[in-house]
C-alpha cells in the first residue's frame, strides 16, 4: 500500500485541487494522492482551465469533504490556506504536516484575464513547491 500525501484548503475548489492534479503526475507512483476541503463547495472552471494549460487534467476531480480517517493514517498533510492550517483536524504526531500559505484564485477580482492571471500564479507556486518536495521526499 502507498503512503497518503493529502492536500486541504477550505473549499477543495482550486489550490488543493491543482496540488492533488500536479501531484499525481509527479508523485502518483509512489504515493496515493487526495485532496478534500473543510466546506467543499465545487472544482473551479478555471482551476481547470489552467491546469490543462500545464498539461495537466483535472476536469475528472472533484470537491469533497475531507476523510478524517484517512488523513489520520496520511504519510504527509499539508494545508494550502490559513484557514485549513487552522481549523485542520488534529492529526497524529506520526502524519507530517506541512503549510503552503497561497492566496485564493477563486477570491480574483476583474476580469477574465486578471483573474487568469491569479490563477496561473497559484498553479506556478504549486507546481514550484511540489517539484522541491518530491525532491525531498
Amino acid at each position: 500500500m502507498k503512503p497518503l500525501l493529502y492536500f486541504i484548503c477550505t473549499g477543495n475548489s482550486a489550490r488543493s485541487q491543482m496540488a492533488e492534479g500536479f501531484a499525481r503526475q509527479m508523485l502518483g507512483d509512489r504515493f496515493e494522492i487526495l485532496s478534500g476541503g473543510l466546506e467543499p463547495s465545487s472544482l473551479h472552471p478555471l482551476a481547470v482551465r489552467v491546469m490543462a494549460e500545464a498539461g495537466v487534467h483535472i476536469s475528472h476531480q472533484y470537491s469533497k469533504p475531507i476523510d478524517v480517517d484517512r488523513l489520520r493514517t496520511a504519510h504527509m498533510a499539508v494545508t494550502l490556506c490559513g484557514d485549513a492550517e487552522e481549523r485542520c483536524p488534529v492529526t497524529p504526531p506520526a502524519v507530517r504536516r506541512l503549510h503552503w500559505g497561497l492566496p485564493d484564485p477563486a477570491k480574483a477580482q476583474g476580469g477574465e484575464e486578471e483573474r487568469l492571471k491569479i490563477f496561473r500564479q497559484v498553479r506556478d507556486e504549486i507546481e514550484a513547491r511540489l517539484h522541491d518536495l518530491a525532491e525531498s521526499l
